[in-house]
């Protein structure tokens, strides 16, 4: 048996999968003790101690975005102390005079330089003598530190001295994170950024993990990491950084495995939970990126290419000072949660607004185990909208216009923005909210096809189960002229394989038991930047061709350059079939009056999501309650279900 978890910020969702049969379940997150809530949802499933516990994660997350993770030591080599505090010269606002830089990871006191130089090609210039090694042994001491992290000027070409340094701290029993091992790429703002972000995340990850397993002792953890891929727990404090999207990239990972089931390869995923909404464009594979900022901080690990909003169920509706009606980023979150829970929320949220406008059957909300309070929902739209003479309907209406809107800026920044048309992919809409707003994007954007799975409230945790162990090693390469060829690429390419199979070994992981994936990042020769392609035989072929669709041209008869040669080394993906629909009836379990977009009153029918039967058709407007999420068919919309309980929706 196989259990699948994931944290979010208002919610904790649960797959297993027992005997092919797979059963689903619920809890509320527990913000200070994420694993409270997975301990609490493991008793209530009845499995309080799983032989597998497949995990996604925002503990990662949150500990950076709140500046809680570990006080760390960071050692360079003097004169580049700075690097960090610099970065690059970009700007993310031009015109804006009063920008502020979010709050530092460490002090300038953290950050210690070594008088050692080694250059570009790997020569050592000065040598790491003793002396300096055994001053920073007594700096370590005399601090109080909970990790380090490790970054000398061109490691990626030799890594002699961060290993020695590793050597002379093993004893202090700090979680240690060389960049050589994290990131052995060249770029040197970039590379200290992810070895810091690393390491300042380790001992908050170890320690949560470790409570997880001595809870758990008789359990195999995995965790997932941001690429779409699970690694074991062992491997949490060396790989930490990379569980930064663990939980979004599950969400993506499960949507795209599932059209792809269903026969659809080029779709845009849409995960709208309690705190935020996440979107990701799949063009015949999920989109990966190795440019990822969070907060200015760049971490260049593979992962899932996820844009982030501050928009969900639980986003706080308010005016800012100008008068003008905002929804979030702010959050409710899961205490004290949207007003109609009952907590003791007062500000009126998305979740409120849908069920003052009738979206929400109060009754039947996470399958009648949560029933929302109506009142309460009234009063807290009621507070608002009396100070700035609106009625309540109004402002219910304008909040779920707005929150609309920045939900469609979102699809287009991943679609639009790259040249893509949003009309040529299918919407994969999922989360607890995602079925409410379904119909209006899918009409702002011109979509003609809707697909809202049938776990759409827990597939972030059924993305878990399709998952499969994976792992990504890089190394640094300068190639130019005639030697980006296949016959010089192949041998860097082989060796890299073998230093990535002598490191997994530590793990349990067999040669026989993986699978290789081989690529490489080209550019042409005076470029800043490259692409990453799948390293085959005609490599510059694709190089290209993928540029020419990214940018417009292309120079086939221009010099090339190879900057990295990367390896991915994954295990089978687990065998899995789609349970069949069972439900057997079509009948109307209640009516619910319902304020449409245009502010005129409907009395719509609503249906069970689990009694129907397969092939069950229905025209909008309509409402399918499901188990952890509802469906909202606006008028001129037609929902139709799958064998498989997933809806379908045409306009």
């Amino acid at each position: 048996m196989r259990v699948a978890v994931d944290t979010g910020g208002t919610f904790t969702d649960f797959v297993a999968e027992r005997d092919g049969e797979l059963l689903t379940h619920k809890v509320s997150s527990t913000p200070q003790n994420p694993a409270e809530a997975v301990l609490k949802g493991l008793k209530e499933m009845g499995v309080p101690s799983p032989p597998v516990l497949l995990h996604g994660t925002t503990v990662g997350t949150n500990a950076f975005l709140t500046r809680r993770g570990g006080r760390v030591l960071l050692v360079t080599t003097r004169g580049f102390e700075d690097v960090i505090f610099i970065g690059r010269q970009n700007r993310p606002k031009l015109f804006d005079f009063f920008v502020k830089k979010p709050p530092p990871l460490l002090k300038p006191s953290q950050i210690i330089g070594l008088p050692e130089r080694i250059d570009a090609q790997g020569q050592v210039l000065k040598a790491l003598s003793e002396e300096d090694l055994s001053l920073l042994r007594r700096f370590l001491k005399r601090k109080r530190f909970d990790s380090v992290a490790v970054c000398l000027l061109h490691s990626y070409a030799n890594p002699s001295h961060e290993k020695k340094i590793k050597d002379a701290l093993r004893d202090s029993g700090l979680p240690i994170s060389l960049s050589s091992e994290i990131l052995p790429e060249f770029r040197e703002f970039e590379r200290t950024s992810t070895t810091l972000v690393n390491a300042y995340l380790a001992p908050i990850m170890a320690s949560y993990v470790g409570r997880l397993q001595q809870s758990l002792p008789k359990t195999r953890l995995f965790l997932m990491q941001s690429s779409g891929g699970l690694m074991p727990a062992e491997a949490v404090g060396r790989r930490a950084a990379a569980t930064l999207l663990s939980g979004p990239a599950a969400g993506v990972y499960g949507a795209f495995a599932l059209a792809r089931l269903l026969g659809r390869e080029r779709i845009i995923t849409f995960d709208m939970g309690g705190t935020s909404t996440d979107v990701s464009l799949c063009d015949g594979a999920p989109t990966f990126t190795r440019s990822y900022q969070l907060e200015g901080y760049p971490i260049h690990l593979k992962m899932i290419d996820i844009h982030t909003i501050g928009a969900g169920g639980g986003s706080v509706i308010s005016f800012d000072r100008g008068g003008a009606l905002k929804v979030g980023p702010q959050s409710a979150g899961a205490e004290p949660g949207p007003a109609c829970y009952g907590r003791g929320g007062l500000n009126p949220t998305v979740t409120d607004a849908n069920l003052v406008l009738g979206r929400l059957v109060s009754e039947f909300f996470l399958g009648g185990r949560l029933p929302l309070k109506r009142e309460l929902a009234f009063k807290a739209f009621a507070r608002l909208a009396e100070k700035y003479s609106f009625s309540v309907e109004e402002l219910a209406l304008g909040a779920i216009a707005i929150v609309n809107t920045n939900m469609e800026q979102a699809i287009k920044k991943v679609s639009v923005e790259r040249g893509l048309d949003p009309a040529d992919f299918t919407l994969v809409c999922f989360g607890g909210a995602g079925g409410l707003h379904a119909t209006s994007l899918a009409e702002r954007l011109r979509l003609r096809e809707v697909l809202i799975p049938r776990f759409s409230g827990v597939l972030s945790a059924l993305g878990l189960l399709l998952a499969r162990p994976s792992f990504d090693f890089s190394q640094a390469v300068f190639l130019k002229g005639d030697k980006v060829a296949f016959e010089y690429l192949l041998p860097l390419l082989e060796d890299l394989a073998e230093k990535a199979l002598k490191n997994l070994a530590r793990y349990g992981y067999r040669r026989e038991e993986l699978r290789a994936e081989a690529e490489i990042d080209l550019r042409y020769q005076g470029q800043s930047y490259e692409l990453t392609i799948p390293f085959t035989f005609d490599f510059k072929k694709t190089f290209h061709a993928l540029h020419q669709r990214l940018y417009g041209y292309s120079l086939p008869l221009s010099p090339l350059e190879v900057t990295a040669v990367r390896i991915n080394l994954a295990a089978d993906p687990p065998c899995f079939a789609l349970p069949k629909v069972s439900g057997k009836k079509i009948e109307v379990i209640s009516h619910q009056d319902v304020l449409l977009g245009d502010g005129k009153k409907a009395r719509v029918p609503v249906y069970r999501w689990e009694d129907l039967p397969a092939g069950a058709n229905f025209k909008g407007p309509v409402l399918l309650v499901g188990k952890y999420a509802t469906v909202w068919v606006e008028p001129g919309w037609q929902a139709t279900l799958d064998d498989y309980g997933n809806i379908w929706l045409q306009a």
